[in-house]
């Protein structure tokens, strides 16, 4: 999906929703969607404000639970007290690992988890609609301050 396709398809959203779409709405969905990472709304209200410096806190947030209303993002919460956002578009479902030391998040695919977890599921009676997997350890990474 391109940029041009997720601002059609938002502001499709908005006026359906009765809302309307504000050049400091676009420029924060841009945004959003060109920096494709697990962030927050203090990281990317800073982000937003190196292109537009008069985007304000609320405006940030009100259109990140605009995004999360529509079904274009997700809110997470990995533990460090803050909710990051992840985008959702030509995504399927993937899973997290976070580093418990730096707090660096990693997505990843793996199709032996999906079949695994449709086993248990089937094993039990269920059937798997969506999941969310995330898995808190340390990272060998040798830039985490803590090695």
């Amino acid at each position: 999906m391109t940029k041009q396709d997720i601002l059609a398809a938002f502001h499709k959203q908005l006026q359906a929703g009765g809302l309307k779409s504000t050049r400091q709405r676009d420029t924060i969905v841009e945004i959003f969607f060109e920096l494709d990472k697990h962030i927050s709304v203090d990281e990317l209200l800073a982000e937003a404000r190196q292109v537009s410096p008069r985007i304000g806190y609320a405006t940030v947030y009100r259109t990140l639970k605009l995004l999360v209303e529509q079904g274009f993002a997700n809110p997470r919460h990995f533990g460090d007290g803050q909710t990051r956002y992840d985008p959702q578009f030509e995504q399927g479902q993937h899973d997290h690992l976070i580093c418990t030391d730096c707090r660096r998040i990693v997505e990843f695919e793996d199709p032996r988890i999906v079949s695994l977890l449709g086993e248990v599921a089937g094993a039990h009676g269920f059937e798997v609609t969506r999941r969310r997997l995330e898995i808190y350890a340390s990272c060998t990474d040798t830039d985490c301050p803590h090695r």
